[in-house]
């Protein structure tokens, strides 16, 4: 696996060794021992989450505050989506700035989200399988958001705005200079 570093500190790109034939292909989806080398810590994830949405959808900004915080390590099984993290930490030379990564079924990378981080995507091909481990189960009374069109943030989601899919959940969350961070 190559790992690759963001400008977001902590934040990091993971690219599988993959092995192809006239058969098809395999590659370590995950293994313990080299994601905690790569990323210089131990992380224990205890939750598998897996969506499908179709082209436009977009799950976003979301995170979770406190003792209830997540970590997420996440990739796409099918189709192609926008991948974005938002550094939340305060006390971070990068807060509110954020990286954007195009994840495929072809390209098969992986991008570790740690704890501190809003995250979201967006489905840029016709539908899309996407998965994601956590290291902290999910807590409905910590579960926040911020508004994807945020003008602060400037997110470029490579769609036009009336092709998006919201939720009226995420239609209604904060700006970023509005929402309570811990």
């Amino acid at each position: 696996m190559t790992i690759k570093e963001t400008i977001l500190v902590g934040c990091v790109i993971i690219e599988p060794r993959v092995f192809e034939d006239k058969r098809g292909y395999f590659f370590e989806s995950f293994n313990q021992k080299r994601f905690t080398s790569a990323v210089g810590k131990s992380v224990n994830f205890v939750q598998d989450n897996e969506s499908f949405s179709t082209k436009g959808v977009l799950r976003g900004l979301h995170f979770q505050k406190g003792e209830y915080a997540q970590a997420k390590l996440v990739r796409v099984i099918k189709g192609k989506v926008l991948d974005v993290a938002v550094d939340l930490r305060k006390d971070s030379k990068t807060f509110g700035k954020h990286i954007s990564v195009e994840l495929t079924e072809e390209n098969k990378k992986q991008l570790f989200v740690p704890r501190g981080f809003a995250h979201g995507f967006v489905v840029l091909s016709d539908t899309a399988i996407f998965s994601y481990k956590c290291d902290n189960f999910y807590n409905k009374e910590s579960e926040d958001g911020i508004l994807y069109n945020d003008t602060d943030l400037n997110i470029d989601w490579k769609l036009p705005e009336e092709e998006l899919i919201i939720s009226e959940k995420d239609a209604v969350l904060p700006s970023f200079k509005n929402v309570e961070l811990w």
